[in-house]
C-alpha cells in the first residue's frame, strides 16, 4: 500500500514537473523569507531553568542580594610594578567609565580612590606605626623629590642619604639595596631598554609579591543575549581602549579577561570556529555517500535541492509552530 502511494506521488510530480517545481521554488523563498525574519536565540543560560524550582528561588534571591556575583567581566591587569599597574588600571577605569551604553558599573575590587586615601585604616596599629616612622624618617628627602623631580632633585637626595650614614641614622650595608635599585633603573634608561622603579618596593625593603603587581578591574557589561555572544562587543570594546590608552607599550601592562561573561562567550565562540570548513567537509561527505549509492550526478543534484528545500520548509513550519503556542515553563506541567 505504501509502495502504490509513493509511486503514484513520484508519477504525479513527474507528469507535472514544472508545476511542482515552480511551487517548490515558491515555497522555498516563503519559507527562507519567514524564516529569516522570525528566527531569533536567547544565549541567556538563566533562562534555561525554571523559575518556580526551590533551589532556583533561592538562587534568584542570593542574585538579587549580590547583583556583581553574575554577568560581570574581570579585567585582570598586570605589570612589572605596583605603580605602573594602578596607573594603568585607573586609566582604563576612566577609558570605561565614560561608555554607559556598554557598561552599567565599573570597579576596582581592593582599590580606587578609597583605598589610596584609607589603605592604613586595614594594616594591624604597630604596622601603621611602623609605616608612619619611616615617612617621618624620609619626609626631607621625599620632600626633595617632589619638589626637584629631575636628576639634580635625584643626586640631592643620594647626598641626604650619605648624610645619614654619616651620623650614623643606617649603614652602608643598609643601603646596598636601595643604591642597587636605583643604579640598575639608571644602567636601563641609559642603555635604552624598558625599565621601572617602583617607590614601593624601595619603602617596603623587599620585592613585591606577584599579588601587589596585579589588580582586577569588576565590569558588569550590557549583554546583548540575541547574539551568540552577549559580551561581545563589551570585550571588544574593553580590548580597544587597552590598545588606544597604549598600556602595554608605555606601562608595559598585561590586561586578560575572564569572569563569567567572558566564560561563556569562549563557550559560545567555539561554535563559530571553522564554521564554514566544518560545513563544507559535512557537504563532502554527503555528496560521496550519495555518489556511493546513486553514481548519477544529475540524481544527487536533485536529491540535495530536495534536501535544501525540505529543510527550508521545516525551519519556517517549526517556528511558525512555536510562536503559535504558548511556551511552557520547564518543570511546570
Amino acid at each position: 500500500m505504501l509502495k502504490s502511494k509513493i509511486v503514484s506521488i513520484v508519477s504525479i510530480c513527474s507528469r507535472y514537473s514544472r508545476t511542482v517545481i515552480a511551487i517548490s521554488v515558491l515555497l522555498t523563498a516563503l519559507s527562507g523569507l519567514y524564516s529569516a525574519h522570525n528566527f531569533s536565540i536567547n544565549t541567556d543560560v538563566n533562562k534555561l531553568i525554571s523559575p518556580d524550582l526551590p533551589w532556583r528561588q533561592r538562587e534568584l534571591v542570593v542574585d538579587k542580594a549580590f547583583p556583581h556575583r553574575n554577568e560581570t567581566i574581570l579585567a585582570v591587569v598586570e605589570a612589572p610594578t605596583s605603580e605602573l599597574a594602578t596607573q594603568a588600571t585607573a586609566l582604563l577605569v576612566d577609558r570605561l567609565s565614560g561608555q554607559p551604553n556598554r557598561f552599567a558599573t565599573i570597579r576596582e575590587l581592593g582599590g580606587g580612590d578609597f583605598f589610596a586615601k584609607s589603605a592604613l585604616l586595614f594594616l594591624p596599629p604597630d604596622q601603621v606605626g611602623s609605616v608612619a616612622m619611616q615617612f617621618s624618617q624620609a619626609q626631607p628627602l621625599i620632600q626633595v623629590l617632589v619638589s626637584d623631580a629631575n636628576w639634580r632633585g635625584l643626586i640631592q637626595a643620594l647626598s641626604f642619604s650619605l648624610a645619614g650614614i654619616q651620623r650614623n641614622m643606617y649603614t652602608l650595608d643598609d643601603m646596598t639595596r636601595p643604591l642597587t635599585m636605583f643604579s640598575t633603573t639608571i644602567e636601563e634608561a641609559v642603555a635604552g631598554r624598558p625599565t621601572s622603579f617602583s617607590w614601593r618596593e624601595l619603602a617596603a625593603r623587599r620585592s613585591s609579591e606577584p599579588s601587589e603587581l596585579r589588580r582586577v578591574i569588576e565590569i558588569k557589561p550590557i549583554l546583548d543575549y540575541a547574539a551568540l555572544e552577549p559580551g561581545e562587543m563589551a570585550t571588544r570594546a574593553i580590548r580597544e581602549a587597552v590598545n588606544d590608552l597604549k598600556l602595554e607599550p608605555d606601562y608595559r601592562a598585561r590586561v586578560r579577561l575572564t569572569g563569567p561573561v567572558a566564560i561563556q562567550d569562549e563557550e559560545f565562540g567555539t561554535l563559530k570556529e571553522n564554521a564554514e570548513l566544518n560545513a563544507l567537509v559535512s557537504l563532502a561527505f554527503l555528496i560521496g555517500i550519495l555518489w556511493l549509492a546513486l553514481r548519477s550526478s544529475k540524481i544527487i543534484l536533485a536529491v540535495l535541492i530536495t534536501i535544501f528545500v525540505g529543510l527550508s520548509f521545516t525551519a519556517a513550519v517549526g517556528l511558525a509552530v512555536r510562536e503559535g503556542r504558548p511556551v511552557s515553563t520547564p518543570g511546570r506541567s
